[in-house]
């Protein structure tokens, strides 16, 4: 353990709650490129303060991303020229739309509250302040360190995960920092998920006049709904979820669309195109004559499985913890993140390095106030002591 480390966090906790302040209150929905990109300079600021080069990678539709090198970051060292970086990750976005009322920032005497507080501009702060403590106390590893602040991580990260994949192939391993849990897990797996969308066409008609196999996209619907929630599998970690539902002009019409937004999480990595293969049966199987149904993959993240290289940077993060007095504990996590994408590169990846907290994508989202500076005494010492 570094002994100055926890002593730098101990002396700047507000200024900890204060940048956490600043970014909670930029509001930076997925949408919202110019909130985040007020956020991403408001970031890049605190990085260039402690010697990191940060450049924008543009984009037209999302927030710009920030990628934010060491000081004299390059491929290797100079005592160990072909020695990999370590890779940081952490979004900007949040889920909340730029005309939400959730806009505001509050504390109380063990809590912080406010949008994006745990998912997760906390965890870009536990990570901005464990480097700024090593910065500080001059124990800044050789190791070449990039932190990427991407903006798109809530619809999927369309436009980063190409960028998270190529600087993870160039990694040791890497940290993601979204939340930790409650009882202070640390997530070393994680679900893959699909995100599918039915679209159902029929043939319109009056409703009085329907005759007995009217050719209602409802009704083809409604069928294929009870095949995909057939293929929930708890026992083997699968779920199957059609969330929302939409067709129809009104009771009086036969319905000639409908479409229905389809969640399936899965663990083992073949599941996701055997799942992928039975939702194409099901949307080619026509029940009702005279309707026909198209499958679009929305958007898809690889499960993230508990490696034993994995487990084996866990247990080398506890033996810090431990010393620290900070209790984690391993948890293979229901949610997806950027660690999936990670771990579809093969490299050991860690997340929910991140403050405790709950109730995210809600109007109650919170952190532990305490478990800001503990995670970033905690973040600081790993990246100190693992290379």
């Amino acid at each position: 353990m570094i002994p100055h480390i926890t002593a730098y966090m101990d002396h700047h906790r507000q200024e900890m709650l204060a940048l956490l302040e600043t970014l909670v209150c930029i509001q930076s929905g997925s949408w919202n490129k110019a909130g985040l990109d007020r956020v991403g300079r408001t970031i890049a600021l605190e990085m260039e303060g402690m010697g990191f080069s940060c450049q924008f990678q543009d984009q037209t539709e999302y927030g710009n991303h920030l990628v934010a090198r060491s000081p004299g970051n390059y491929q290797g060292t100079k005592k160990d020229p072909g020695k990999k970086q370590i890779l940081i990750t952490g979004h900007m976005d949040t889920v909340f739309p730029f005309d939400t009322a959730f806009n505001y920032y509050k504390e109380d005497e063990t809590r912080c509250f406010g949008p994006g507080v745990a998912d997760m501009k906390g965890g870009l702060v536990v990570g901005i302040f464990a480097l700024k403590a090593l910065w500080q106390t001059h124990t800044m590893p050789e190791t070449p360190i990039t932190f990427i602040f991407n903006s798109d991580e809530e619809i999927g990260s369309p436009s980063s995960r190409d960028l998270i994949q190529k600087e993870a192939r160039a990694s040791r391993f890497a940290y993601v920092l979204e939340a930790g849990g409650l009882s202070g897990q640390i997530v070393a797996g994680r679900k893959g998920n699909l995100s599918i969308r039915l679209a159902v066409e029929g043939q319109a008609g009056h409703a009085a006049f329907a005759e007995k196999h009217k050719a209602s996209a409802i009704l083809e619907l409604a069928h294929k709904i009870i095949a995909i929630e057939r293929l929930n599998d708890p026992d083997n970690g699968i779920t199957a979820n059609v969330g929302t539902i939409e067709g129809g002009l009104g009771p009086n019409t036969i319905a000639q669309h409908a479409n229905a937004a389809i969640d399936m999480r899965y663990v083992a990595a073949g599941d996701e195109t055997r799942l992928t293969a039975k939702i194409q049966e099901i949307a080619a199987l026509q029940t009702i004559p005279g309707t026909r149904c198209r499958m679009t993959l929305r958007s898809s993240r690889p499960a993230m499985p508990q490696t034993s290289a994995n487990m084996d940077l866990f247990r080398r993060i506890k033996v810090f913890a431990d010393g620290l007095g900070i209790p984690v504990v391993p948890e293979l996590r229901q949610g997806v993140s950027d660690a999936n994408v990670i771990a579809q590169t093969g490299i050991p990846v860690i997340d929910g390095l991140g403050p405790i907290g709950a109730k995210d994508h809600s109007e109650d989202e919170y952190i532990e106030k305490k478990s800001l500076w503990e995670r970033a005494v905690l973040f600081a010492n790993i990246l100190a002591g693992i290379d």
